[in-house]
């Protein structure tokens, strides 16, 4: 049996994004029942709005689902809390280090993923106690590691760094990437920009329909000096492009940032004011779909790509 399946009890290793601003209790609970593992990102929560999603979350599905937490939020130890007290099976953790709540949540019986960008970082993941790591590449949206590996480069490195069930992160967005990455060394594929555009996203529909009719090379991997994020074309990427280009210091570009820009331009669908966020694989979706859709899409496409490689082998 398939090693994400088996630890985290679901149908398809396919797991939803975390995503700020997106990943409510409809969007979390619709991929559960599809097979998938749904999670609610936490990031963009009051702890009182987690508490509410998770419970809603659970009402509307008898499936496994979890709780994505940055662990830089600023109000942790009071989402730790509501973590145990609402006896939360599954959290994956990013932004920060893993061993600061991993012994934590594991002594509470939860299984525990932590997203990384490099191998360096797998391996203090595997060393703090993960069930498993997700290995997240330049192509993702949103807050991206530093180091701007490819997905396809970053694979293969953390392979060869851990023995770790492995799901495979940025730019994976159909079921060709699910087999490329298996063939990489992944277990699975953690999958955000497709389903944050899907109908079931709590992201404004205005932001969705922006970011489908997206082409190649319409997102830019900005911020830098603060924290590396992939930005959607438009007025604000325009601005940080033109700060950045004639050396704007940190202070400035925190200005320019300014606070709740990301739900101005992802919640409440501001295109020009707002900041918008999205993976490099938007350009290769066009239509509204629903979660249903999608994974059967990708398992359909997967099934396909098999095929046609095992046919390959055979003429080869």
């Amino acid at each position: 049996m398939n090693r994400i399946c088996k630890i985290f009890g679901i149908k398809y290793p396919i797991v939803q994004g975390g995503m700020v601003w997106c990943s409510g209790w409809r969007l979390a609970s619709a991929v559960s029942n599809a097979g998938g593992l749904g999670l609610v990102g936490a990031g963009s929560m009051h702890p009182e709005t987690l508490l509410e999603h998770i419970r809603k979350c659970r009402a509307a599905t008898d499936q496994p689902f979890g709780v994505n937490i940055p662990l830089m939020y600023p109000d942790i130890e009071e989402i730790m809390d509501i973590i145990v007290s609402e006896q939360v099976k599954i959290v994956f953790t990013s932004a920060g280090n893993p061993k600061a709540w991993t012994g934590f949540l594991k002594n509470h019986g939860m299984k525990v993923a932590h997203v990384v960008s490099s191998s360096r970082f797998a391996v203090k993941s595997e060393d703090a106690g993960v069930d498993a790591i997700v290995a997240e590449g330049f192509e993702a949206g949103g807050h991206n590691g530093r180091e701007e590996t490819t997905t396809f480069c970053l694979i293969p490195a953390v392979r060869r760094a851990t023995t770790l069930p492995l799901l495979a992160a940025g730019g994976v967005g159909t079921g060709e990437a699910m087999l490329a990455a298996e063939v990489l060394g992944a277990d699975g594929v953690q999958i955000g920009t497709r389903f944050a555009l899907t109908k079931e996203s709590s992201a404004h529909e205005r932001f969705k329909q922006h970011c489908l009719n997206l082409e190649e090379g319409d997102t830019r991997l900005l911020l830098k000096k603060l924290s590396p994020t992939r930005l959607v074309k438009g007025d604000f990427m325009t601005a940080v492009e033109a700060a950045e280009s004639r050396g704007a210091s940190v202070e400035e570009l925190r200005t320019l940032l300014g606070k709740s820009r990301a739900k101005k331009g992802i919640f409440e669908g501001d295109l020009n004011e707002g900041q918008l966020e999205i993976g490099q694989a938007a350009s290769l979706f066009h239509h509204s779909e629903t979660v249903e859709e999608v994974i059967t899409d990708l398992i359909k496409s997967y099934k396909s790509a098999v095929g046609k490689l095992q046919s390959v082998n055979i003429a080869l």
